[in-house]
């Protein structure tokens, strides 16, 4: 009888070990990755309506096990929408506000007859892909771009092909970090906006640079692993209102830019916008969303790990993961 109630001790210690370590993975490393996709329009002023450019960004945070299957994914997107005159002036716009943030304000549900809003819908597409590959994450998508039977079923109606695209680069981004499976996901978008009037000599611009900080986050409230990326668009005009920007080539994020960026070949930098960015991300890990928005004022221990660009923008994408 002791030898019995001996082996189911040691088999329930077994079990306990394997639900808090192999089930959970939080004793393991995870892989965190931000992929991002940007689709762009723009159109012409007219005497009755200003025109527009728009930079619709969606972007996507994933941590990936050691079998490349998503663990925990989070998705939001950055539609940026800014104006230009018939007479070549450009329009500043009063503040950016990603679709998650907009929350019950997108008003998907009271104007466009939904049943969720974007980011319930978003939140459930996220919480369906746990437990899936990159491959079966496509699979989710139709022809039409909008979910299979199970995306819509668990609430998901919108198009999500841009939401696999995201997660797609984002899987195929993530690298090994410190990240555990009991950490918080986040992400945090900021976007800065710069315009310049047009001239009979030179077409003006409504720049915006939109800023992504993807970071695992432990319980006491400490960055376990980060990931930034950046995404800049520059719509042109002439003095007529008439759009000077060629919406057909695609976006790529600086990032994705890798070398051609040309910080080093154009700028003098002792390294590339990429290398910097990841210069940044290993300062911020062991720190809280207040102590990295403190790195906008300047730092020199940022600055002596490689990074030595402006990090305004880091700054504030990373301060709304607090």
């Amino acid at each position: 009888m002791k030898k019995l109630i001996s082996i189911l001790l040691v088999s329930l210690m077994v079990l306990t070990a394997f639900a808090v370590t192999g089930c959970s993975g939080a004793g393991a490393d995870l892989k965190l990755g931000l992929g991002v996709y940007t689709t762009v329009s723009a159109a012409d002023a007219t005497e009755d309506k200003d025109g527009q450019g728009q930079a619709t960004i969606t972007a996507a945070a994933v941590l990936v096990d050691a079998d490349g299957k998503i663990v925990r994914a989070f998705i939001d997107c950055a539609d940026n929408k800014v104006g230009y005159t018939a007479d070549g002036k450009a329009v500043a716009a009063q503040s950016f506000t990603t679709k998650y943030e907009a929350g019950k304000e997108y008003n998907m549900v009271a104007y466009g007859g939904a049943v969720k809003e974007w980011y319930e819908q978003a939140d459930a597409f996220c919480a369906l892909i746990v437990g899936k590959t990159a491959a079966e994450v496509k699979a989710l998508v139709t022809d039409a771009g909008t979910g299979t039977d199970d995306v819509i079923n668990a609430g998901c109606t919108i198009a999500i092909s841009e939401f696999a695209y995201a997660v797609d680069r984002a899987i195929t981004n993530a690298t090994v970090t410190g990240a555990s499976s009991a950490d918080t996901l986040k992400l945090g978008i900021s976007t800065a906006q710069t315009t310049t009037d047009a001239t009979e000599d030179k077409a003006g611009t409504n720049k915006v640079e939109t800023t992504f900080f993807a970071a695992a986050v432990g319980a006491d409230g400490k960055v376990t692993a980060a990931s930034s990326d950046c995404v800049e668009v520059s719509f042109g005009f002439d003095t007529a209102g008439k759009s000077t920007f060629d919406a057909s080539k695609a976006i790529a994020s600086k990032k994705e830019q890798g070398d051609t960026y040309g910080m080093k070949a154009y700028g003098g930098a002792a390294k590339e916008w990429y290398e910097q960015a990841a210069a940044f991300d290993t300062a911020c890990v062991g720190k809280t969303a207040a102590e990295i928005s403190g790195f906008a004022d300047g730092n020199a221990d940022l600055q002596a790990a490689g990074c030595t660009i402006a990090v305004t923008g880091f700054a504030k994408a990373a301060a709304k993961i607090g």
